[in-house]
């Protein structure tokens, strides 16, 4: 089959799929379509402003490996002199929580409630989107937009997820938040 009907039918083949109803993702994935030594890249603009194909030499790469989510520096939490390591969730709370430790650590005195958590105020509202959730421990969520609670224990209301501590089991937990209230830092790391 000659390159030029093997292109053809690619990009029927890629309008078809479109004209489906498949949706865009906010990824755009790269799928390279060998045709004649050139890849199908799929990202130009032409002169008109719509997304057009684009054709590269095989041996250039196109694709981009860090998003900029991974290029941003990343939350780290402290408690009392304890580093913890924490995922974060990928939400707004989270990220006003990055904007508010822009300028310098954000410290929270945690106070104990119910046998269960520490809560204490953040200063500030922060965006949240409550949900009812049954807790355990480790989870570290918002409530009511302006107190972090960080649990040992567990427990089920409407809150906000901001991350869950990994490198803890519950009995660590259990000890490092069970024996009186705590200073919590919140940072950006390097």
């Amino acid at each position: 089959m000659k390159p030029s009907i093997t292109l053809a039918i690619i990009l029927c083949l890629l309008l078809c799929m479109t004209a489906c109803g498949s949706e865009p993702s906010d990824r755009q994935d790269k799928m390279p379509v060998e045709t004649s030594g050139a890849e199908y890249t799929g990202e130009a603009e032409n002169t008109e402003g719509t997304a057009g194909p684009e054709r590269v030499a095989a041996n250039e790469s196109t694709e981009i490996t860090e998003t900029e989510e991974e290029q941003e520096p990343m939350l780290q939490m402290t408690i009392d002199d304890t580093a913890v390591q924490v995922e974060w969730e990928n939400n707004d709370s989270v990220k006003a929580l990055r904007e508010l430790c822009a300028d310098q650590p954000l410290t929270i005195r945690l106070s104990m409630y119910g046998g269960f958590e520490q809560v204490g105020p953040i200063g500030e509202k922060l965006p949240r989107d409550d949900r009812q959730t049954t807790t355990e421990a480790g989870d570290i969520v918002l409530y009511s937009g302006d107190q972090m609670v960080v649990f040992y224990g567990s427990n089920s209301w409407a809150y906000t997820r901001l991350g869950k501590i990994t490198d803890k089991t519950a009995a660590e937990m259990a000890e490092l938040l069970g024996q009186g209230d705590v200073t919590v830092t919140v940072a950006l790391g390097k």
